[in-house]
């Protein structure tokens, strides 16, 4: 139990460290989500890579309210090599009052950021990230993003830190 206590303490202190030791500028979301209009159905268009969605193709997300201030998410995938579609379900809320910051949760306790960086006015595209520049999502309400749009955003993603070239682009049958 000491030294499990001593594993924590050390995995708190290097998160410390790192969360204070960014070379990155704060990272600016959007003014303003309206979550009735944010959910729904979204496609990943692109993603850095993480071990829940590695080897994915079609992977999907939606968003739903469970009450008043918990969004119910549900991610799915099909994995390339195998055809085993998979599904995660987690839970969200804003931490302010412009529903652009959320905490997400696929195994509680632990909960981690999902930032909207970029949003259409119309809700047909997005770009989320986290603080860390860490993880990073463009998600449309389509399988397919037009070019224009795609390259607009490949422009913006390096003024706000983050790396084009770790794009992984997602498969859409």
């Amino acid at each position: 139990m000491k030294n499990f206590f001593k594993l924590l303490v050390s995995i708190f202190a290097l998160f410390l460290f790192t969360a204070c030791s960014s070379k990155n500028p704060p990272l600016q979301t959007v003014q303003k989500v309206e979550l009735n209009k944010y959910l729904g159905s979204w496609y990943e268009i692109a993603r850095y890579e993480h071990f829940f969605e590695k080897d994915c193709k079609n992977v999907t997300a939606n968003y739903s309210m469970m009450d008043k201030e918990t969004i119910k998410v549900i991610n799915r995938c099909t994995k390339i090599q195998t055809n085993e579609k998979k599904e995660a379900m987690g839970r969200a809320y804003a931490i302010d009052e412009s529903n652009s910051k959320l905490k997400v949760s696929f195994f509680r306790p632990f909960y981690g950021d999902y930032w909207v960086l970029m949003l259409d006015e119309n809700y047909k595209y997005a770009v989320v990230g986290t603080p860390s520049r860490e993880y990073l999502w463009i998600l449309a309400r389509t399988s397919k993003l037009d070019e224009k749009i795609k390259n607009e955003i490949l422009q913006k993603l390096p003024t706000l830190g983050f790396e084009t070239s770790k794009l992984i682009w997602t498969i859409q049958e």
